[in-house]
């Protein structure tokens, strides 16, 4: 008998079917036409018949409501679960706390970093289970077998949140079948996440070596040769990903963007605009904006950039960029509101090369030396920081591997981590290297990147509770003046205590060494911008950025300018600050929004097309 719910074979004297529990029915009838005579009284009537279907329903309709009934038990049992769990933890947590074994904000911070990786892991072996089969499948060597212990070897790694480790078992299950290209294409786009560049494309090219219109593959080795500085190399992989895929959004947009950043802005402009045929997208968009500003095409830029806005509010450059357009056109008012919205959105958002150079008046000299391979990482880190800063914090973690407790890595990773948005990341690792009370210099620039990660996530109270505690640990008069005019900052934003504001700006000035002035005054012309003393704020922050122009303080310096009614000089500073390279290129910006774009969309793709089944390429 078969069931005519799962189609399973059952035996004739079954009532439920052995494969679903679904009623079995026993149909039979004839192909003859319908014959309209009374039926005798021994056949089965019509309404008999439905009657029966009926029930059957009913007991199908009985049997789904008993089982969401327990579904729910089951759901309310787990929160009652997780309620007890939680309380215990507040418990243990306060407990800890009282007697001085731990704080509340860094087992926060802490609790959060390790968040943020276990969901990574799992990202990762989500992505690893979608494949699994389809490298089981694709395995042509003769030891079958040990292949697929591997793989489960792996799994149960990624289970265990050991990603390292699984890494390695695949990389040997690689050893097994180097053809084997779905297992080589998951290694490579592990190393790609990783920052390990040349690893990745040499998967890659393993890949593409036996499915040359791998879609993925292709998107990926034209984002490395483009890294590598083979921008022909990378253009032909990708337009053979749009010839793989047409209909995709991705590869248009990665086209677009590489045409862009070198320089053929109206054929990254046509491809952009196919992109967005596809899909609509903020940060296609966004690019197409600074595109059509770059060629001075302004409503098309106003036009762009207006719609990157409403897809997504919290595109800061889609705002500052706005807020340019505006200014072109003569339109203060609109563009001074579009530079604050963008300052709201991240208030002085942390800049790695920048950032730097506030640590120490001696530079990195004065803190510990990195050798060795952790060395070798820890330069390409630097290196790869400006371009692609999520590149360069995968190589800093590398290196770490290598020496753990080097605090010159530890406070280069905590930078890297606040400018990539990681700010518990970021102030969990400043706090562990203080947490082992070091040398006033290395205290100091642990201290500091602390408080510029506080600053860039707008968390002003917190840094003035830090810079107080900063006072009370260091004694240089370069450490000092940075908590002082930290703690200015703090104050300027929060609005508290201006007067006390100013005066601890004044404090920081007096301080500082002449070849830092230039934040401790910085942050004096942003409190007199608060304290809407706008001559005196453009004089600050003129002379700030006569000493040395960061992004940030030109932005200031022309909101200063905005608001003291010096539309040329607010101009003036802003175009500077989009030439600086951090905000508004088109080189910064394409490239770090096409690898985000790309890391992004890959991954929600790949995802797509298994819940769909068939295959991207």
């Amino acid at each position: 008998m078969i069931c005519q719910v799962c189609g399973a074979m059952n035996e004739l004297d079954r009532e439920l079917c052995r494969k679903c529990q679904s009623k079995l029915l026993v149909v039979s009838g004839t192909t003859e036409t319908y014959d309209e005579t009374p039926p005798d009284d021994d056949a089965v009537s019509l309404d008999e018949h439905l009657l029966e279907r009926v029930s059957v329903l009913e007991e199908v309709v009985k049997r789904s409501a008993e089982t969401l009934r327990i579904l729910l038990d089951a759901a309310n049992r787990q929160e009652r679960n997780d309620f007890v769990a939680q309380t215990g933890l507040l418990a243990l947590k306060d407990l800890l706390e009282k007697k001085g074994l731990v704080g509340e904000e860094e087992m926060v911070d802490l609790w959060e970093t390790r968040v943020d990786h276990h969901m990574a892991v799992l990202e990762k072996r989500e992505r690893f289970l979608e494949r699994k089969e389809r490298m089981l499948g694709g395995y042509g060597g003769p030891r079958r077998e040990r292949f697929r212990a591997l793989l489960s070897d792996a799994e149960t790694a990624l289970y265990a949140l050991e990603p390292d480790r699984a890494v390695k078992i695949l990389e040997e299950a690689f050893r097994l079948d180097r053809t084997n290209a779905e297992l080589a294409f998951f290694l490579g786009e592990t190393y790609f996440n990783e920052g390990e560049s040349e690893r990745a494309a040499a998967m890659l090219r393993r890949v593409l070596a036996k499915e040359p219109r791998h879609f993925e593959a292709l998107v990926y080795a034209g984002v490395l040769e483009s890294d590598a500085g083979r921008p022909e190399r990378a253009l032909e992989l990708l337009k053979t990903a749009v010839a793989a895929k047409p209909d995709a959004f991705l590869p248009y947009f990665a086209v677009g963007a590489l045409l862009a950043l070198s320089g053929q802005l109206p054929k990254a402009d046509a491809y952009l605009k196919q992109a967005l045929a596809v899909e609509e997208n903020a940060q296609a968009y966004s690019l197409l904006g600074v595109i059509a500003y770059e060629r001075g095409r302004l409503s098309e830029a106003i036009d762009a950039l207006q719609k990157a806005v409403r897809l997504d509010p919290d595109d800061e450059e889609a705002l500052y960029q706005l807020g340019l357009c505006y200014l072109d056109r003569g339109w203060t008012q609109k563009a001074a509101q579009k530079f604050r919205a963008a300052l709201e959105l991240n208030p002085n958002r942390i800049e790695y090369q920048e950032a730097t150079k506030l640590l120490l008046p001696s530079g990195a000299r004065a803190l510990p030396k990195v050798s060795g391979e952790a060395g070798r990482l820890a330069r390409r880190g630097e290196a790869a920081a400006r371009r692609d800063p999520h590149k360069a914090l995968a190589l800093y973690r590398r290196a770490l591997a290598h020496d753990p407790e080097n605090p010159t890595l530890l406070i280069s990773l905590a930078l890297l981590c606040s400018a990539t948005g990681r700010t518990a990341e970021a102030v969990a690792t400043t706090r562990r290297i203080l947490s082992r009370q070091p040398g006033e210099m290395v205290a100091a620039a642990a201290y500091t990147t602390q408080l510029e990660a506080l600053k860039a996530e707008g968390k002003y109270r917190e840094g003035s509770r830090v810079a107080e505690e900063m006072l009370g640990a260091v004694r240089s008069n370069y450490a000092r003046s940075i908590a002082y005019f930290e703690r200015a900052t703090a104050l300027a934003e929060t609005g508290e205590d201006l007067d006390a504001a100013l005066e601890l700006a004044d404090l920081a000035l007096k301080l500082s060494p002449k070849e830092m002035r230039h934040f401790p005054l910085a942050a004096k012309g942003w409190v007199h911008y608060k304290r809407r003393e706008y001559d005196r704020a453009v004089e600050c922050l003129r002379r700030a950025t006569e000493m040395d122009e960061t992004p940030t303080g030109l932005t200031h310096l022309g909101l200063a300018c905005l608001a003291a009614g010096d539309t040329r000089s607010a101009r003036q500073a802003f175009g500077r600050a989009k030439r600086k390279g951090v905000r508004t290129t088109v080189r910064g910006g394409l490239e770090a929004k096409m690898l985000d774009q790309i890391r992004r969309h890959l991954q929600l793709t790949e995802k797509l097309a298994n819940r769909r089944g068939p295959s991207l390429r």
